[in-house]
């Protein structure tokens, strides 16, 4: 027994010393270490082709699942799409372009932008996406970015081209001989749609890649609205802000993943009743103002219900939900209302529909 106890303690005693060796020895080594390190993964990241990487199909990026809300974990509302070798982005909210970046999105294989609406929280990141797009992977764009929306979107468009005109000047003066001064900013597309409660018009249409974009009802804010993405026999729906909508609902029959925004009433309320008892009434009052034009995740699982879809993806999570566990408490009753498969959208998510089959991969690069 006791010679088990002495090579036990020796073993132990011979275990000790070496961790404190490797510990002196990476203090004494951190910088070559580390520096071999980050060339590793500057080589890794810089030699990456994120378009070659992916599977023919769609793809979809969560790059924004919040709202106007500050919330840690989620940026505003953005939403990225591969088609093939096409790129697209919809809406462009506050630091949701940072993680499109973050997840190796082809920014250089982008083909325009979409904008569901002109609230601040779907277009205030537009700026940041406008001279990502024109650096693009390796490439300067030699023409400025279209940027599809509703009407009103050419005056967003333009204040940005405005308001971005120094940093364009400043970067093509230190950067002359490289960057392409043609390509920097926005060009504006209005989709003016019928009106009507089942409106949806082909608003795009290129190498195999149909995009239509959908009326819905998210008064007073006229018009919104939702697309749809159809690529290689896969199709992805996406709401804006919305009530629940049959129109929207129409549109989307079929598809593989369903995108719908979603508020919580109840959970809204209590916040809006706390708000009260401890005096702040005018943020009270926004809360409570804002309980009639978003869908409720049970609206939401109804919608995917009646279209056919395969799959549920909330985006627009109001309130923020600043752990997993509360999700469950979040949707409600939203599973005895759609029978497929039910997804809390996260920053950082990335859903891929391989072209021709029925399959529906989750992943996330971040």
């Amino acid at each position: 027994m006791s010679l088990l106890t002495n090579w036990w303690t020796r073993g132990l005693i011979a275990a000790v010393v070496l961790i404190l060796i490797a510990i002196i020895g990476f203090r004494v080594f951190q910088v070559p270490i580390m520096s071999r390190v980050f060339d590793a993964a500057m080589e890794s990241r810089m030699t990456a082709d994120p378009l070659a990487e992916l599977s023919d199909g769609l793809h979809v990026y969560l790059c924004g699942t919040g709202s106007p809300i500050a919330d840690d974990r989620r940026a505003a509302s953005c939403v990225g799409v591969v088609a093939g070798d096409q790129a697209f982005v919809f809406d462009a909210g506050s630091g949701g372009i940072r993680k499109l970046g973050r997840m190796g999105f082809p920014m250089g294989a982008l083909e325009s932008a979409f904008l569901t609406h002109l609230h601040s929280d779907h277009i205030d990141g537009l700026g940041e996406l406008l001279v990502m797009a024109w650096i693009g992977d390796n490439a300067f764009r030699s023409e400025p970015l279209p940027v599809r929306g509703p009407v009103g979107t050419a005056t967003v468009v333009e204040a940005f081209n405005t308001a971005y005109a120094f940093d364009r000047n400043y970067r093509v003066a230190h950067h002359s001989g490289t960057a392409n001064p043609d390509g920097y900013g926005g060009r504006p597309i209005e989709l003016e749609l019928p009106a009507g409660p089942a409106v949806s018009e082909i608003v795009y249409e290129q190498a195999g890649v149909t995009i239509r974009a959908i009326r819905v009802d998210h008064s007073p804010v006229e018009p919104a609205f939702g697309y749809r993405i159809d690529y290689g026999g896969r199709s992805v729906s996406l709401s804006g802000d919305t009530i629940y909508h049959p129109g929207f609902v129409r549109a989307s029959e079929g598809v593989d993943v369903m995108l719908h925004e979603g508020l919580d009433p109840d959970m809204v309320q209590r916040l809006a009743e706390r708000m009260e008892t401890i005096g702040r009434d005018v943020p009270a009052t926004l809360l409570y103002d804002i309980l009639d034009y978003h869908a409720s995740p049970e609206d939401a699982a109804r919608a995917a219900s009646e279209a056919g879809a395969e799959e549920l993806v909330f985006y627009h999570i109001v309130p923020p939900l600043p752990m997993r566990a509360l999700n469950r408490m979040w949707l409600g009753e939203s599973g005895n209302l759609f029978d497929g498969r039910i997804t809390v959208g996260e920053d950082g998510m990335l859903i891929s529909l391989p072209a021709n089959s029925d399959e529906i991969i989750h992943t996330n690069p971040l």
